[in-house]
């Protein structure tokens, strides 16, 4: 309960003073590890990805914890259908130390977990879980979708939600909700205007193979780097697979010695 790293009261804290947040998707402890090392406020990491090992990399950054939602992924070898089945997975990744959790279910069910005092971040705009009745496409150039930004942004918020993904908006639609909404606006491909900015490690870092979203920025190209060691890691496996095949491993030295005398008497012990 008691840490070094800021609560929900001090990220809304921070919107208030105009403050803005930096913030990551990760997805191993190694990049937890050095966002947390580089300052980032905020880290999302997907259920499947978050255990006690993960919250120790997270150090002092806010973690948002992924709620599986449907066929996207499941909990404990089930995907989540129910208010309960939502709530026994925040409690369950709150023990490990989780700050928030990300949750794309109907209203129902963020309020139940809001209900429960559990920080839910919601989602406005380009939702992937949604994709199939959307389409992949910005959310909001015609007055008719911004307004409908709005309302659920609104809607949201009644229902005691503490933040929201601001995906692929309009920058001038994110700033009127950003200014408008109590909620944490978490921009993605939102605009400068939003409270917090939310890139993927692997675009900043170069090493994505899906589609480069035009929001992203790359700061580092460790693809190459990161397909030299691979290719490292193949050669050394074969050169290991081919000692094994040939009896060159192991050698004496990888082995324990057992004295002469000591094996003359284990044998004669057995024999016994």
């Amino acid at each position: 309960m008691y840490h070094n790293r800021p609560h929900v009261e001090d990220i809304r804290a921070m919107k208030k003073r105009g403050e803005k947040l930096s913030m990551l998707y990760v997805t191993t402890r190694e990049e937890a590890a050095a966002a947390a090392a580089a300052g980032i406020h905020m880290l999302s990491i997907e259920g499947r990805f978050f255990d006690a090992a993960m919250r120790e990399a997270a150090g002092d950054c806010f973690v948002q914890v992924g709620l599986p939602y449907g066929g996207w992924g499941s909990f404990q070898g089930r995907p989540l259908a129910t208010a309960e089945d939502y709530l026994r997975a925040a409690f369950h990744y709150a023990a490990f130390g989780g700050d928030a959790f990300y949750c794309a279910a109907s209203y129902d069910i963020q309020k139940v977990l809001c209900d429960n005092h559990i920080p839910v971040v919601g989602h406005i705009g380009l939702i992937p879980s949604y994709i199939t009745w959307t389409g992949w496409g910005a959310v909001g150039k015609t007055a008719d979708e911004a307004a409908a930004l709005w309302r659920h942004a609104q809607m949201l918020e009644r229902i005691g939600v503490f933040g929201a993904e601001l995906e692929v908006v309009p920058d001038r639609v994110a700033q009127y909700l950003s200014e408008n909404s109590a909620l944490v606006m978490l921009g993605m491909g939102a605009g400068r205007h939003a409270d917090a900015q939310y890139l993927f490690t692997e675009d900043v870092c170069g090493y994505g193979q899906n589609h480069k979203p035009r929001h992203g920025k790359v700061y580092r190209n460790l693809a190459p780097e990161l397909a030299r060691l691979q290719a490292e890691r193949v050669a050394a496996f074969k050169e290991f697979k081919a000692d094994v095949d040939s009896g060159g491993y192991p050698a004496a030295k990888h082995t324990v010695a057992m004295p002469e005398g000591e094996y003359d008497a284990f044998l004669r012990a057995i024999e016994a």
